[in-house]
């Protein structure tokens, strides 16, 4: 055991150079010394997960708080779409590269440096709430009094002390104030891209080199299940996050009216970014003592060897050629890249490019999941504000829903289609008709979503539902001596009419009642000239009567995601073995930078802006439109629901058609599709290239 030791790290010193001390120099004991843990695959393996975990969870974060973001800085659902895919610009605009680079850089410090820029770029995301004045829900109170109160009353002196305090905060929150606290979070999204390009390729590049070939597969496994509960986390956090006042580090004297139902509620988004940043710094910190290379593990994991021992009783397992497999997977660009410079390789790159993207196979299958993942990557993003927004429920509970059912049902889904690929021995053929028959009850799931959901609250002055009493036309002029400022929102409900007006100044209301009771205090506004009877109306939006629709839509949303989901496993098994052996390291790279550019870039952008094409009343704030107030429910279900059923036909029409492909392919061949045998041929197109053009 002791020249073992001595022996490994005499090999870890050999391969990495001399490190331990500045100048190169060993100590005389340092033989005797035991090896490091920073020596152990499995150790690198426990830190990488954990990273992996904390960076996934810093970029779902942002999709968890958009409503939030939108309502603290004035951003349209467009703008907050184009916030969250400029986390992609940077990793899209350097991923290539990583191919080239490869083992030539120190894996292990690039991906902690990596890492120190992720949670830079989360410091800097939260940098806004401190550098910004506290949040007014109440814009046309005076600072030096409570928020709420008689701001919104329909006073003479209302129209006087409103423009004065317009102007005041038109004058202090300037345009060029607004545009840099956005420029801000927009540098911090690309800085968090940029981050985030070394950390999964270097870190699952670096395990298959030094892993166990045996154990290669198991570990990267474990890597993936782990990472995969990191949009989950982020959405918990969310919710828990979001139950604290935004401005919770500087409260304003006399205390906040406000509840977490209030739709001027802004939670502290900050919070979350600033616990993530310092996550990730601890995170981040191992990697810079692993070595450049270390030993390649030796043995076998024992309880893998005694599974492998009880197959090989039963059958003969093909898991003795495996061994033989791992060495051949360094063909193609990968082999030929180390010895290429950085020009050679531009130029090489779009030619295999273009004769990768000419296999049918592979371009339906990538553009499947193209409109998949441009799906996921609209739902992740606006979901919650959806779930808010359609069934008047609070941002906090959006979020735990999600994180509590939608991030485990993608979770089961992938591990179901791989178990269904493993226990059935799918072959390409069937791999195409599992993933068509997930799309297709996908599809089915989500028809019941354009019927289930909640009328639009009737506004007065701006949305009425026929067949009901108008609120303001009642009352002709009941406003008239009011004044009512513009920018103002005070959401007050009349319950005898179901009837929202935006302020109490808006209902004609001159005085304000509180009647406390144990667990809270209730605020009511009377004397209203535009309410029947004078009132009294009730302080918040009127509540839904649908609301306990939502938990029936989450579940067939969750029964969508794991049909969705279950599709990934065959769906990339389908080009692996679409394409030819030398090229596949390279059309793995191909297939996520179009996944990029093509889906999680435009999807939330896009997504963003037919949300906001049903908005009916936006905020306006010093002239400019800023976040939208009401939605037309019925627009707004139809729409988001609409772009997922969508981009869902999208992607069966693809899988149909590899399916359609693979039979003609089939009886051209003449041959009967099997399991088993030499199956890839059947995938492969085009003319056989020569082998120099081939291998590179």
């Amino acid at each position: 055991m002791g020249e073992e030791a001595q022996l490994s790290d005499k090999d870890t010193k050999a391969t990495m150079g001399i490190e331990d001390t500045p100048g190169g120099k060993v100590r005389p004991d340092s033989q005797n010394l035991r090896p490091s843990v920073f020596h152990s695959i499995k150790f690198f393996l426990l830190c990488h997960s954990l990273l992996q975990l904390v960076q996934l969870m810093i970029s779902g974060y942002l999709k968890s708080s958009i409503s939030t973001v939108e309502k603290r800085f004035g951003l349209s659902s467009q703008t907050s779409g184009l916030l969250v895919a400029f986390n992609e610009v940077g990793n899209t605009a350097l991923i290539v590269f990583v191919s080239y680079f490869g083992s030539r850089v120190h894996r292990p410090r690039l991906i902690g440096c990596g890492a120190i820029l992720v949670a830079l770029g989360a410091l800097l995301m939260s940098l806004p709430h401190f550098i910004s004045e506290p949040y007014h829900y109440d814009r046309t109170s005076p600072v030096d009094t409570p928020q709420d109160f008689k701001a919104s009353l329909c006073l003479p002196t209302t129209s006087v002390l409103a423009s004065a305090l317009s102007n005041s905060s038109c004058s202090s929150y300037t345009e060029a104030q607004h545009l840099a606290l956005v420029g801000i979070m927009f540098t911090a999204q690309t800085l968090l891209g940029v981050g985030g390009v070394p950390i999964q390729p270097f870190g699952i590049s670096y395990i298959d080199d030094f892993a166990h070939d045996s154990n290669s597969p198991l570990y990267l496994g474990i890597l993936f299940a782990v990472t995969m509960m990191g949009p989950g986390m982020a959405y918990g956090l969310g919710g828990f996050i979001l139950r604290l006042y935004v401005d919770i580090d500087r409260m304003p004297e006399g205390g906040i009216s406000l509840t977490s139902k209030d739709p001027r509620w802004v939670g502290a988004w900050w919070l979350g970014f600033l616990i993530s940043a310092g996550a990730m710094a601890l995170a981040a910190t191992p990697y810079f003592f692993f070595p450049r290379k270390m030993p390649k593990e030796k043995n076998e994991l024992h309880f893998r060897r005694r599974v492998l021992a009880i197959i090989s009783k039963k059958k003969d397992s093909p898991s003795e050629q495996s061994p033989r497999e791992f060495p051949e997977k360094k063909d193609g660009l990968a082999r030929v890249a180390p010895d290429l410079t950085v020009i050679q390789f531009i130029k090489v790159f779009p030619r295999v490019l273009l004769r990768t993207l000419r296999h049918p196979i592979f371009l339906l299958v990538v553009l499947s999941q193209v409109c998949m993942s441009s799906m996921a990557a609209g739902m992740a993003t606006f979901l919650p504000k959806f779930l808010e927004r359609q069934f008047s429920i609070t941002a906090s509970y959006a979020n735990m829903l999600i994180g509590c059912f939608s991030a485990p049902s993608a979770i089961a889904g992938i591990i179901l289609g791989g178990v269904l690929v493993k226990r059935l021995h799918l072959c390409p053929m069937r791999c195409s008709a599992l993933c068509l028959l997930g799309m297709l009850f996908c599809l089915l799931l989500s028809l019941p979503l354009f019927f289930m959901g909640c009328p639009t609250h009737q506004i007065a002055g701006i949305i009425h539902q026929p067949g009901t009493r108008r609120g303001l036309e009642l009352f002709p002029g009941c406003m008239e001596p009011c004044s009512c400022p513009s920018d103002d929102f005070n959401p007050v409900c009349d319950p005898s009419t179901h009837v929202e007006y935006l302020t109490p100044c808006h209902a004609g209301c001159t005085n304000r009642v509180v009647q406390e009771a144990l667990d809270k205090s209730q605020v009511f506004y009377t004397n209203c000239s535009c309410v029947a009877g004078g009132g009294p109306v009730q302080a918040g939006s009127c509540d839904s009567a649908c609301s306990h629709l939502v938990l029936p839509f989450m579940f067939l949303v969750c029964l969508g995601v794991v049909m969705a989901c279950v599709t990934h496993t065959p769906s990339f098994m389908l080009i692996l073995r679409g394409v030819k052996k030398e090229d596949k390291t390279l059309a793995v790279g191909i297939q996520f930078m179009l996944l990029r550019v093509l889906a999680w870039m435009p999807s939330p952008v896009i997504h963003g802006s037919a949300i906001d094409t049903t908005c009916v009343h936006w905020a306006q704030t010093c002239g400019r439109r800023a976040v939208c107030r009401y939605y037309d429910h019925d627009l707004l279900r139809n729409r988001f629901v609409g772009l997922q059923f969508f981009f869902k036909t999208g992607s069966l029409a693809c899988f149909a058609l590899v399916l359609a492909i693979l039979r003609q392919q089939d009886k051209e061949e003449g041959t009967k599709v099997t399991c088993s045998g030499l199956q890839q041929q059947l995938l492969a197109s085009g003319p056989e290239k020569k082998p120099e053009e081939s291998t590179v």
